[in-house]
């Protein structure tokens, strides 16, 4: 394998992160330093087989950056808690504010190419739609803390006036190989599949608006493969220039019912759904609809149909029952 410059990725075990690492190692890249925090889980095995320099915790990333200003190209910064329930707002601040801003600043402070997730739980409840539109940052008004950790770096990097020279991805419903270890977090997808496989039942939930039906709450599902395609065509020489915000998602909406058809169907077996209330937690701060404005990745990308083609729902979700989670394989 080739030597190419050394890429940075934090999150480099979780979902996307083990993905991006799996591609760069597919086009070549074995020259990565992986960043996180493996603790005791089996997040380890997301990178059985891939190919990388080290790997580090983040709270030793600053420490071994000193002194390899010149040897780091990029930064890919996924690490942050995903929680959406994770009330202790001070870690959600330490976590993923003050270490993403920190990060950020070195690489700008040594120029070095940054690409950071943002969420597309940002855009809240969709009152004002799912336009990456930066002049919308600040009207935004995201339902939980883990939204708000997000904005919050969104909104540091439009203050600096750095958003030209940075990227931040704002990932819609991410599924696929490699979620194992996410528990309570993992897709739907993720969960339909053990309920299917265990009870013969999927259950959704009952909607709280009447706009909706039963499990016709829509959602912006995207594949991890796709997601971790264009997020490494930020790296690609005629793409080095391009910053901003940038949505990650099929710009279609489906419904939960055509998606757990979707995993029957995978599966061979006849649909069986089951709709059950809502907890009343989650009542305040449940997107009933997200569907990703793509317009502004079509103006940047349209030319590179490899970028702009993601893969339908119902193949993407047979790709990972039949090649991924009946076996328990890795990507």
């Amino acid at each position: 394998m080739s030597l190419k410059p050394m890429i940075v990725i934090t999150g480099a075990a979780g979902l996307i992160g083990s993905g991006v690492v799996r591609y760069l190692n597919d086009l070549g890249y074995g020259h990565l330093v992986l960043v996180d925090d493996l603790k005791d889980g089996e997040k380890w095995k997301n990178l059985v087989g891939k190919e990388f320099v080290t790997l580090i915790s983040r709270y030793a990333l600053f420490d071994w950056l000193k002194g390899r200003e010149d040897e780091v190209d990029a930064v890919i910064h996924l690490g942050a808690c995903s929680d959406t329930v994770e009330t202790n707002a001070d870690y959600l601040m330490e976590n993923n504010v003050r270490f993403s801003i920190r990060l950020a600043e070195w690489a700008l402070g040594f120029n070095k190419r940054f690409i950071y997730a943002s969420s597309a739980s940002t855009y809240g409840d969709g009152a004002l739609g799912f336009s990456d539109d930066e002049s919308m940052i600040g009207s935004l008004k995201p339902l939980n803390m883990y939204a708000f950790s997000k904005q919050l770096v969104d909104l540091w990097m439009k203050r600096e006036n750095v958003l030209g020279r940075v990227v931040g991805l704002k990932y819609f419903n991410v599924y696929g190989p490699n979620e194992y270890h996410k528990k309570h977090m993992a897709s739907m997808v993720f969960k339909m599949m053990q309920k299917a496989k265990s009870d013969g039942v999927i259950q959704l939930y009952k909607s709280n608006d009447p706009a909706f039906a039963d499990g016709g709450q829509l959602r912006d599902f995207i594949y991890v493969k796709d997601a971790v395609r264009m997020t490494c065509a930020f790296l690609e020489p005629q793409y080095r220039s391009v910053g901003g915000l940038f949505n990650i998602g099929q710009g279609i909406a489906t419904t939960w019912n055509e998606l757990a058809d979707a995993l029957f169907s995978a599966l061979g077996v006849k649909t069986n759904i089951q709709y059950v209330d809502m907890p009343s937690a989650l009542i305040g701060q449940y997107q009933n609809y997200t569907c990703a404005d793509m317009s502004k990745w079509q103006r940047q990308f349209g030319a590179n149909p490899s970028l702009c083609r993601v893969t339908p729902v119902q193949e993407a979700v047979l790709d990972y029952v039949q090649g991924y989670l009946l076996t328990q394989a890795r990507w």
